[in-house]
């Protein structure tokens, strides 16, 4: 996990999903292949699953280890995730991969894909009520302060989603969102806290001109992310919610 996130967080991922408009090839003449051309580049992916609506590819996440990959593909979709990679950049291997080699193995052609998106997400664990954590971490004294300030209320349901178009032709998007768990330990419970999920999603619409274009799409969400992450994501979500886990831990 990048040493800038130890201190807020307890797990941090990067998924990438690509999502496309006509149904994906998932038979073994085309999934089987890609999954053992990524395992080329990826030995430690060396687990082969089939799920309900999905075909996927894992490793990682053994003997205690916190690192996990994956890539699943689904009806219209690829999907791909890396859990507490050691730097953003370690993050984005094999995503890129992925957008290098899949078009080939399940034929997807420019004028197929709907979008790219990239996800950011860290656990923030807490006991307690995750909503009150969010609303005090969040809300501070304005307007909606006061909405929430009723006499003897406990908030039990926060989870603030905000969507921003990047460019005037809304192709390019980024959502931020924090989800609450509910079944959390009370304050002084001995049992585990469950995590505080914050995410910042970004995603790009419009149709590629090459199939070529697709690993320079990814560079393009990558390049945004990041700087999303150190001037708004840190500064704005991580640090006034860890703020107040902390506060109420004492």
């Amino acid at each position: 996990m990048p040493e800038s996130f130890n201190a807020f967080t307890s797990d941090f991922y990067v998924n990438m999903r690509l999502q496309v408009k006509m149904d994906l090839p998932t038979n073994r003449d085309t999934v089987l292949p890609m999954f053992e051309r990524i395992r080329r580049d990826r030995p430690e992916m060396n687990r082969f699953r089939r799920y309900d609506n999905e075909l996927a590819l894992e490793g990682g996440g053994e003997d205690g280890d916190q690192t996990q990959r994956w890539i699943g593909v689904r009806k219209s979709s690829i999907r791909t995730g890396d859990v507490n990679p050691a730097s953003l950049a370690d993050g984005l291997k094999l995503h890129r991969l992925v957008v290098d080699v899949a078009p080939n193995y399940l034929s997807i052609s420019p004028l197929d894909i709907d979008y790219v998106e990239l996800v950011y997400g860290f656990d923030l664990p807490a006991a307690g009520n995750h909503d009150a954590i969010v609303a005090d971490a969040l809300v501070g004294t304005g307007p909606l302060a006061s909405l929430l300030n009723i006499r003897n209320a406990v908030p039990t349901s926060f989870q603030p989603v905000f969507g921003l178009a990047l460019t005037e032709d809304a192709e390019l998007q980024v959502q931020f969102e924090v989800k609450t768990r509910p079944g959390r330990a009370p304050k002084g419970d001995d049992a585990p806290a469950t995590p505080i999920t914050v995410i910042c999603a970004l995603r790009k619409y419009g149709v590629l001109d090459d199939i070529r274009q697709l690993p320079g799409t990814l560079r393009t969400l990558a390049a945004t992310g990041e700087e999303t992450i150190e001037s708004r994501v840190i500064p704005y979500l991580l640090k006034p919610i860890h703020q107040v886990i902390t506060t109420n831990n004492l």
